[in-house]
């Protein structure tokens, strides 16, 4: 028999995976599920840390714990979670930014980012890697409210969703996202480590807050040997997932 806290982790995870705890919302306190489940505090609080170790939940000092994501897959509204994804496989996901100004926003950028052409936004370039091995190119580009909290983030930061969180309190809960090919340029073929031309998996997406708010747009570049998605549908729900070579199994 599992041991109660292990229970109480799980019976959580499924809460949130049907929404039940939606994402950006709050957990009930410590005391409120210690009394549902007929536990100590103590035993409560080893099943909320198992949830916070995989990155489900999140809490900043003196404040309720807050849901980041749900377990079901990677849905459109998770894809962004790289660090998140590479956890649920026992895998170290790594980040290192390669390049970071400030620049006008282009039309495009402007009308997802819901500003006025020509607003002041920041860019960035991000390596990914699961494991050491680079993986991902990300080109995101930031609203200015954010940008400041944005810049604070440790280069190197494995999650910057996270990262927003524990600053900011910031919790990306939406999520649009397209789907594409193109071929590896020159700058892009040198930081992935492939042949130039090489195929890779773009994702267009625009990410933004519980209420709306839209936060970033990105251009995130796959490489195609090593990532590939699978998407999961039923009358309920349509699922995106992400999968990993080689083979993608």
């Amino acid at each position: 028999m599992a041991p109660r806290h292990e229970e109480i982790a799980e019976e959580l995870r499924r809460a949130i995976d049907t929404e039940e705890y939606a994402v950006g919302g709050l957990l009930p306190p410590e005391t409120e599920l210690a009394a549902r489940y007929g536990v100590s505090r103590g035993t409560v609080r080893q099943a909320v840390t198992a949830l916070t170790a995989e990155g489900l939940i999140g809490s900043r000092q003196g404040a309720r714990r807050v849901v980041l994501a749900g377990r079901r897959g990677q849905s459109f509204a998770e894809l962004r979670s790289f660090a998140r994804w590479a956890r649920s496989m026992g895998r170290e996901a790594s980040g290192q930014v390669i390049g970071s100004e400030y620049r006008p926003a282009g039309a495009q950028q402007a009308l997802r980012l819901q500003l006025q052409p020509g607003a002041r936004v920041l860019h960035v370039l991000r390596l990914r890697g699961l494991d050491g091995e680079p993986i991902l190119l990300e080109r995101t580009v930031y609203a200015g409210w954010i940008a400041p909290a944005v810049e604070r983030v440790p280069a190197d930061a494995p999650s910057v969703t996270q990262a927003l969180f524990e600053d900011i309190g910031l919790v990306l809960a939406h999520g649009e996202h397209l789907i594409d090919a193109v071929a590896a340029g020159a700058r892009d073929a040198e930081l992935l480590d492939v042949r130039r031309t090489s195929p890779l998996l773009r994702v267009r997406r625009t990410t933004t807050t519980r209420e709306g708010r839209p936060v970033e747009c990105s251009e995130d570049r796959y490489r195609s040997d090593a990532v590939g998605f699978s998407v999961h549908t039923s009358l309920h729900h349509n699922t995106l997932a992400r999968r990993t070579g080689p083979g993608l199994d």
